[in-house]
Order: structure tokens, then C-alpha cells, then sequence
């Protein structure tokens, strides 16, 4: 479920509105310059479904959003529980320790959730947005935007990703640890 909690950046216990609703979601979004929409969720697809199917399932979409042909990179980045790999625990917490701290990008950070979750925390002056994207959910964070992303203890997710340079997922960490004093993915999915 698409979730969006807005904290104060002073203090994570205070806040100030939490929801579900995906048209309060894009519009307090929409106020604060960030985009989000919703795409068609497609059924049956997984973090096994091959890169092609996914591609080819949202070329509309695709096209649609690089109609002016912004992007030159668009990739598919993947994750998924493997019990069967006794290095999965070690992997899927390196994985997810890179994006926790704050940072943020040259250039805008496009992501469409095709399945699974993760959340972004935006924090845009005194406030911390956390915005629980899932299966369907477009979010777009403006390039300079102060953030972080967790995917959770158990990351499960298939994101397209969208890039102006090859290199646009270069990360300016900023050295803040705002970040360890808020709720994670999993306590806000838990409290839903």
C-alpha cells in the first residue's frame, strides 16, 4: 500500500499527516515539486520476471514519459529474497546500508515501482517526507533534493529507473545522520 508520512525534520514523533489516499498523496507531493503518479499494475509480475517482459509490458508508458527524449538510460534495477544463497542476508543489508544516509543527485531521481516497495524520505526544510512507493507508484525527486531510500530488512522490489547521464545515480552524500532518527520501511509498512 502507497504511503506517504510527513514528519518534522526536528523531531519523527511529530507528524503531521499520514495517508493512503493516492490524490492526497500526489497533491502534498505536488506542493513540495515532486511528482508522483500512478502507473497500471501489472499482474503476475515478479522480482524473477525478465527484463524484457517488464520493458515490453510498459513501453507506453516508457515512450510517454521520454517523449522528449530526456532520458538516455533507461535500465531495470531488481532485488528479491534468495533463501537459498547463505550470502543473501550480507548482500540484501549492503545493499540497503548505500542509500540510508543522506544525499542527493545531479539529476532528477525517476523511478516506477513494477513490484515489491521501497521508501524515500525527502527532507525539504523543516519537514521529512516518507513516501512508501509500491507496484504502480511513479515518483520523480527533483535533482538537489535531500534524501535517503530504504528498501526494508527483506528488500523485495522491481524498479525501471530513468537517467539523463549514464552516471546520474552518483550520489552527494551529505554526511547528515538525519536519517537514523526516523522510522524505517518496515516500522512505518508495520504501523499501516
Amino acid at each position: 500500500m502507497t504511503l506517504l508520512q510527513i514528519m518534522s525534520a526536528n523531531d519523527s514523533s511529530l507528524v503531521k499527516l499520514r495517508t493512503t489516499d493516492d490524490t492526497e498523496i500526489a497533491s502534498e507531493l505536488a506542493k513540495r515539486g515532486i511528482d508522483f503518479s500512478r502507473w497500471p499494475v501489472l499482474l503476475g509480475l515478479t522480482a524473477a520476471t525478465a527484463t524484457e517482459d517488464i520493458q515490453a509490458k510498459y513501453t507506453d508508458e516508457i515512450a510517454e514519459l521520454n517523449a522528449d527524449g530526456r532520458y538516455k538510460f533507461v535500465d531495470i534495477v531488481r532485488i528479491h529474497p534468495d533463501d537459498n544463497d547463505p550470502e543473501y542476508p550480507a548482500k540484501a543489508a549492503g545493499a540497503r546500508a548505500k542509500f540510508l544516509d543522506e544525499h542527493r543527485h545531479a539529476e532528477d531521481e525517476v523511478r516506477f515501482f513494477a513490484a515489491g516497495q521501497g521508501c524515500f524520505y525527502l527532507h525539504l526544510g523543516d519537514e521529512v517526507l516518507a513516501t512508501v512507493c509500491t507496484a504502480g507508484d511513479l515518483v520523480s525527486v527533483p535533482a538537489g533534493t535531500l534524501h535517503w531510500f530504504d528498501m526494508g530488512t527483506r528488500p523485495e522490489f522491481v524498479a525501471v529507473r530513468f537517467f539523463e547521464e549514464e552516471d546520474g545515480w552518483v550520489g552527494d552524500f551529505t554526511g547528515d545522520k538525519i536519517s537514523s532518527g526516523f522510522p524505517t520501511l518496515d516500522e512505518l509498512v508495520v504501523s499501516a
